[in-house]
């Protein structure tokens, strides 16, 4: 896959505080980039050099494999956490305003504007001012105004918040739909089940310093436990017996007559092992492997890099 946007090596003082320290990121083409860290890690400080909002102090910026010019702004798309309309502006007004500072002709603007706000159900806001609008609205009409002109790349930094879970799963939609159209996504969050049904790919950063990047799929199979839950029927008391040699017990609950035990595999053996212990002596009706959610691995690794 290509590389769409890439970071070298950033790092970014501000006074006595290190806000990024050599970090580098590679974001695939038509891809969903998840950027997380805690709070005060340096995320946002990334997304503003990428937005080229303020320079780094070092390091270099890509965009398709040569370095970022100013007039590439035309082609990223920026959400930021921190939402900022003009509350006494009607909203159409406003909408036609910023979508021309991204380039679009006024009747493009208008165009395109009534095309997503039919498609969001918010055609009557049109001619009402912004501060008349419930945030969840309000957060509609800028993530319009960040897509409204295709940009290549978008940044979305915690783009659901405000919204309830009908429209969080519209905007879920949108994202997908920008995707699949050849969009690429960078997309910053706390919340780990987002990251998880969204992201291909995410970098954790932590104390200004990138600390891990991979794939979703490969980052919870490094950290996987050799962990499996079984449902079966038989005694538990026996299965508490046959602990010890080949697996430890984690937990254990029992509903409707059929038992569900939690088991890591110990002393290097394998899940085949495990099954021709069990298979004899217990009837199996299920047996999966448990993965880290990536909220354990950001737990994780955060507790690691303290």
């Amino acid at each position: 896959m290509n590389t769409l946007f890439e970071a070298r090596n950033i790092t970014k003082q501000f006074a006595d505080h290190r806000a990024l320290s050599q970090v580098s990121i590679s974001v695939p083409e038509q891809s969903i980039y998840g950027l997380l860290g805690p709070n005060g890690a340096g995320k946002t400080t990334l997304i503003r050099i990428i937005n080229q909002i303020t320079a780094p102090d070092s390091g270099e910026l890509y965009f398709h494999s040569r370095k970022l010019k100013p007039e590439d702004i035309y082609k990223i798309g920026y959400l930021p956490e921190e939402r900022g309309l003009y509350k006494k502006m009607q909203v159409g007004e406003q909408a036609i305003y910023l979508a021309r500072l991204k380039g679009l002709s006024k009747s493009d603007s208008q165009k395109k504007l009534k095309y997503w706000f039919g498609k969001f159900e918010i055609e009557a806001w049109w001619n009402k001012k912004v501060e008349e609008l419930s945030k969840g609205m309000q957060q509609k009409v800028q993530f319009i105004i960040t897509v409204i002109h295709e940009p290549e790349l978008l940044i979305f930094d915690e783009p659901f918040s405000g919204f309830d879970p009908i429209n969080v799963n519209l905007i879920k939609d949108e994202i997908f739909e920008v995707k699949k159209r050849g969009g690429t996504i960078i997309f910053s969050t706390h919340n780990m089940a987002s990251v998880e049904e969204l992201c291909d790919t995410i970098a954790l950063i932590d104390k200004s310093k990138k600390i891990l990047e991979g794939t979703v799929k490969d980052i919870k199979s490094e950290y996987k436990a050799n962990t499996f839950e079984i449902v079966y029927t038989g005694n538990q008391a026996r299965l508490n017996s046959f602990a010890g040699s080949t697996f430890s017990l984690i937990n254990h609950s029992t509903s409707d007559g059929r038992n569900k035990a939690s088991i890591r595999i110990i002393n290097g053996r394998s899940p085949n092992d495990l099954l021709s212990e069990l298979l004899p002596n217990f009837t199996i009706l299920s047996f999966n492997e448990i993965l880290p959610t990536m909220n354990d691995i950001f737990i994780k690794k955060v507790k690691e890099n303290k």
